[in-house]
């Protein structure tokens, strides 16, 4: 992989806190700055889609992130995304030709200490290089097939599903 695209739709990786009005937003996308600061050695361009909690994410929005892949003339495809609906959108990007696709986000923001957000990114990283082509979820130190995995909201992590 010489050059990596990144499509970014939002979620708890990209999540601000205002401390005046003590709610989380979506802010801008933070993983050009999590690649920046790693001194990756590769080029990579940051394609924001959307700003979105996954929870009010739906068809459309998935055609659209689909779309976005689609239109890209490079083989190797990152996704941001949050975590609560990341499976359905990783089903709904399945048969797109020619790409190695991967889904990642945090369970708490990159902004935060302790975020799990840059490990998640650097597995991410890792995995479009390494995978045959197809749409994986990368999260809590594993690669999952989309058809196989859950997120376990109690216990907030991935798991088979």
């Amino acid at each position: 992989m010489q050059h990596l695209t990144i499509i970014t739709t939002g979620g708890t990786i990209d999540k601000i806190y205002f401390d005046d009005k003590s709610e989380f937003q979506i802010g801008d996308p933070q993983i050009g700055e999590i690649l920046r600061t790693l001194g990756v050695a590769f080029t990579f361009e940051v394609i924001p889609a959307m700003r979105k909690d996954s929870l009010h994410m739906d068809d459309q929005d998935r055609a659209l992130i689909r779309e976005a892949i689609e239109r890209q003339p490079h083989r190797h495809v990152l996704v941001t995304h949050g975590t609560d609906t990341m499976v359905e959108t990783a089903r709904a990007l399945g048969g797109i030709e020619g790409k190695v696709t991967v889904l990642t986000g945090a369970l708490n923001p990159a902004l935060f200490r302790g975020s799990d957000a840059v490990f998640n990114v650097g597995c991410a990283v890792g995995a479009v290089q390494a995978l045959p082509d197809g749409v994986y979820i990368a999260m809590n130190g594993r690669i999952w097939d989309p058809a196989r995995v859950r997120k376990n909201v109690e216990a907030n992590r991935f798991e088979e599903a």
